[in-house]
């Protein structure tokens, strides 16, 4: 009896395959990640949620520390993405400024697991981020953008001069990443829910005018 042999998988095949399982393991490391910290997460239980063997994860990511970089860079990855697909530079300066801060904000409601890995990532005083070799790059072009738009709102003569696009930057994030990270003590101290509906619309608004009140020239 002819035995049958087995076609061998093509290269574009196995590029698919290879795709496929990164992106598995990269899941759900950050689902392990966001939840119990870098400390806290096991490779059991990521290779579990990732339906993979143990020994790929490390054939692909090296250690934890490695699989947590890369989370990190692809969470990095998918929002200045998305910042890009605004298109700010095609609005009008006051309104690139406005979808700039609507963006952030709703993101970081849609994404809270941006936020935890951010909190561990800075409980290790970004030690893997310093080690990225793209995690620059990837921010120059938000920086530029920004800055550009405040470069045309100031020669339109509706900005002020002098504005810092990274400090601008560092402040829209950090009103809305404070308010979030936070939401649970400052609701209990204020007997207030912050994440009611109600809230979280009164909390864009007050940033809004907050940033362009800075900004706006009288």
């Amino acid at each position: 009896m002819t035995k049958k042999i087995k076609p061998r998988q093509s290269t574009e095949t196995r590029a698919r395959d290879a795709e496929r399982s990164q992106k598995d393991i990269l899941d759900a490391a950050q689902d392990e990640f966001a939840s119990h910290g870098l400390g806290g997460a096991r490779m059991d239980r990521i290779a579990e949620r990732a339906g993979l063997n143990k020994r790929l994860i490390y054939y692909y990511f090296d250690s934890k520390e490695g699989l947590f970089l890369a989370v990190l860079e692809r969470t990095y990855e998918r929002i200045r993405g998305e910042e890009k697909a605004l298109n700010l530079s095609q609005e009008e300066p006051t309104e690139a400024i406005r979808r700039l801060i609507s963006f952030t904000w709703n993101y970081y409601l849609a994404h809270p697991e941006f936020l935890t890995l951010l909190n561990s990532e800075n409980l290790h005083r970004a030690r893997h981020l310093k080690k990225s070799k793209k995690i620059l790059t990837m921010h120059s072009p938000l920086v530029q953008t920004i800055a550009d738009v405040l470069d045309r709102g100031r020669r339109a003569g509706i900005f002020r001069a002098g504005v810092d696009p990274v400090q601008l930057y560092i402040s829209i994030a950090g009103m809305a990443y404070f308010y979030l990270g936070n939401c649970h003590t400052l609701s209990t101290i204020f007997d207030r829910d912050l994440l009611a509906t109600k809230a979280k619309v009164e909390r864009l608004s007050h940033m809004t005018d907050l940033v362009l009140g800075y900004l706006l020239r009288d």
